[in-house]
């Protein structure tokens, strides 16, 4: 039997499976609002006690956060999370923990051809390197190393990187989001939820269009980078249609970097929860022009085969699998 988690600022994930013939089965599933407790030990306990918890035999859990010496300090919540307090309260030595998205990259592999949109026609699957990046709540990167036999995840903190402009709008934008973080502008302000609505402000304050009547009516309480979705995929609002096609560019242009930096010559996967909402955009020429723009490097990165994850469950799947082959390979 063996336990999986994806541990997010918003909500945390878990899943018991028991492992049949090298195949994982789920047999118990529940998510928490994570901010309602004051420890991931907490939901731990109880998950146990909803589902009479069997014998575990491994355990792997996906955090938002960066891990270090099977220590994790949360990035949105106030949890400290040790591997040796896992060890002990599942009483098993057979516990890791991994970054979320470097639990998402793993969970790529093991998704079915209908559960991705491919973005890029000409590119291919092969048995190389591969990279994932994730805009959601934040900004995530991972990459998927291939040792010529297998895939191992690695985790990393790419959407904390330095922006790059690539235009003379985006010159702008960099201008305009120096006067809102003067210390320092990552990619994370702009490839986010929340960094959907900062490049609607910087329209707006650039005189590119008016507001659309929803977003000067929008609710309290409200999701306003929802609405600006909203308001140019049903409504095709200028506004709102050109702030997802500046987001489009820039999310394409940091893929690239990403596919880069890893020779990712077996394909770039994108997650998270904002892709799959906006589809239509990350469709547009916008976002496939950015990822080749990279001069001499074009041509490489046009192989490069470009996935969007349709499952919102990759990272769990994805602990769950590193779970299984790390205890069959002991």
């Amino acid at each position: 039997m063996i336990i999986a988690g994806d541990i997010g600022g918003t909500k945390t994930n878990l899943g018991i499976y028991k492992v049949i013939d090298g195949v994982l089965e789920l047999q118990a599933q529940s998510q928490y609002s994570s901010k309602d407790y004051s420890t991931f030990i907490e939901i731990i306990s109880v998950f146990m006690k909803e589902n009479s918890m069997p014998l575990i035999k491994s355990a792997c859990f996906g955090v938002a956060g960066p891990v270090i010496d099977g220590r994790c300090k949360t990035t949105n919540l106030p949890w400290d999370i040790k591997t040796l307090e896992l060890q002990n309260h599942l009483k098993t030595q057979n516990v890791n923990l991994l970054n979320d998205v470097e639990a998402t990259a793993y969970g790529m592999l093991y998704l079915k051809d209908d559960e991705f949109v491919d973005l890029n026609p000409e590119g291919s699957v092969v048995n190389a390197n591969r990279c994932v990046i994730a805009a959601g709540t934040g900004l995530g990167e991972a990459i998927l190393y291939f040792n010529g036999n297998k895939y191992h995840p690695i985790g990393s903190e790419g959407g904390h990187t330095d922006f790059a402009p690539l235009t003379e709008q985006q010159d702008e934008l960099l201008k305009w989001l120096r006067n809102h973080y003067p210390k320092h502008v990552s990619y994370e302000r702009i490839l986010s939820g929340a960094g959907i609505f900062a490049l609607y402000e910087f329209l707006l304050e650039s005189g590119y269009a008016p507001q659309p009547a929803k977003m000067l009516n929008i609710e309290e309480g409200r999701d306003k980078s929802a609405m600006i979705s909203e308001c140019a995929l049903e409504d095709n609002d200028p506004l709102c249609v050109e702030t997802l096609l500046l987001f489009s560019e820039i999310y394409g242009a940091e893929a690239g970097n990403l596919a880069l930096k890893s020779m990712s010559l077996g394909g770039v996967y994108i997650g998270g929860g904002i892709a799959p909402k906006i589809l239509p955009i990350l469709k547009h020429e916008s976002f496939l022009n950015a990822f080749v723009s990279k001069g001499r490097f074009e041509e490489m990165l046009r192989s490069m085969a470009i996935k969007i994850s349709l499952n919102q469950e990759t990272a769990l799947l994805g602990a769950a699998h590193f779970a299984m082959d790390r205890f069959l390979e002991n």
